[in-house]
């Protein structure tokens, strides 16, 4: 099998050291002998998508990076944030190139694996879209709690002891009182804690940027092996080049060359 170059999308103001050390730690979980991936964020953006207004404001260059990463070879992309910003425009726009999102990713993951899943966030303010997700992926009888920790996205990766504290309090009462079977760590800068709260509680506890790259190593063999990619004979159909080219989209929007 060939090698998978996956490009993981950061849809904020990002910096060398941190795009790096999520990147390390994505590569050293992926499929060693045929994947390469990389990190990329943006100069100008929002330091992170906790409110829907910022959230608008990187779609243009989400949905950019996304087309430009197909263009430019990738087998496929993921947008790294857990509200899945724009994920069903970028399946639109995409030519044929498999595209996911960490919480499409985990809850596939987490209802596989497991008859129940409890999902760990930062805010009460960022359950109602992510419950809005967990609906419309179909795994509403799955669901068992969100669980937040009362700390924002900046927070998790600043005082990492004080995170994996909070953590472990919410995952004891996931298991507890919701009867969780499954945790979904639910915000892309939880990364890196997985593996010793798994140890400890003895159950499944999905990293979701892990967990993404990894669905989309498998949407990238899908494709190679089987053929199997985005339908594009229904709702992921994308806008006609006549139009756009009539309209003067590209020149516009700045989209010069993406379709």
């Amino acid at each position: 099998m060939k090698e998978k170059k996956i490009l993981y999308i950061q849809p904020i103001k990002g910096n060398e050291a941190g795009d790096a050390e999520l990147e390390a730690f994505l590569n050293e979980h992926k499929s060693s002998s045929t994947t390469h991936v990389d990190v990329v964020s943006f100069k100008q953006a929002p330091s992170h998508l906790e409110h829907h207004f910022y959230e608008a404001l990187v779609a243009k260059d989400i949905l950019k990076t996304v087309r430009q990463a197909e263009i430019d070879g990738y087998d496929a992309a993921v947008i790294g944030c857990f509200y899945d910003p724009f994920l069903d425009i970028a399946k639109e726009i995409s030519q044929g190139m498999p595209v996911t999102a960490p919480a499409e990713a985990s809850m596939h993951i987490a209802a596989t694996i497991a008859n129940s899943f409890s999902i760990i966030v930062g805010r009460n303010k960022w359950i109602p879209k992510m419950h809005e997700n967990v609906v419309r992926y179909g795994y509403r009888d799955y669901l068992a709690s969100f669980r937040p920790l009362g700390i924002g996205v900046l927070d998790f990766q600043a005082d990492k002891e004080r995170t994996e504290r909070l953590m472990r309090e919410e995952i004891k009462k996931a298991i507890e009182q919701d009867r969780a079977e499954a945790i979904i760590l639910g915000c892309t800068m939880e990364f890196g804690f997985f593996r010793k709260l798994q140890e400890e509680f003895a159950l499944p506890v999905i990293d979701c940027a892990l967990a993404s790259l990894k669905y989309a190593e498998h949407l990238a063999d899908l494709r190679e092996v089987c053929g199997w990619t985005i339908s594009k004979i229904g709702g992921f159909d994308g806008p006609a080049k006549g139009e756009l080219k009539s309209w003067g989209v590209e020149a516009y929007y700045g989209l010069e060359g993406m379709f």
